[in-house]
């Protein structure tokens, strides 16, 4: 089998490791789904001439709960996903785009002082949220 038959369904998978912008906004709904919203900034390039990309995270469900709880502006965190993009006209009628990374799993990285920091309450802090 060719290696382009292993992926005739298409693949959309995504994963970067960064600092969180903000702290996490929850969102809940009538139907009881509850989404989580944050930034995150990845640098790239060397020491000399480093630029920052900022992306914007989704998380939905039990992983949503978890990073609205845990999760603390400056925290240091690998995001798992897929790519999203949501399309929309503005209010002048501008047809707009915005990309987004939906998370499937986040994983709590960073230093013993991070955690203590305050980022993962309850004494002690995870390697990776309890979702």
């Amino acid at each position: 089998m060719a290696e382009n038959d292993k992926l005739q369904g298409g693949l959309n998978s995504v994963t970067i490791v960064g600092r969180t912008g903000q702290d996490p906004e929850l969102k809940y709904f009538d139907s009881g789904s509850v989404k989580a919203k944050f930034s995150l900034a990845v640098n790239r390039g060397g020491r000399d001439n480093r630029e920052t990309d900022w992306f914007n995270i989704e998380a939905w469900g039990r992983t949503a709960e978890v990073v609205g709880e845990y999760l603390k502006k400056g925290r240091e965190v690998a995001v798992n996903g897929r790519l999203s993009v949501r399309q929309w006209k503005d209010d002048a009628g501008n047809e707009r785009d915005m990309l987004s990374i939906v998370a499937s799993d986040v994983k709590f990285l960073g230093s013993k002082r991070d955690n203590e920091m305050g980022s993962y309450a309850g004494g002690g802090s995870p390697e990776r949220a309890p979702f």
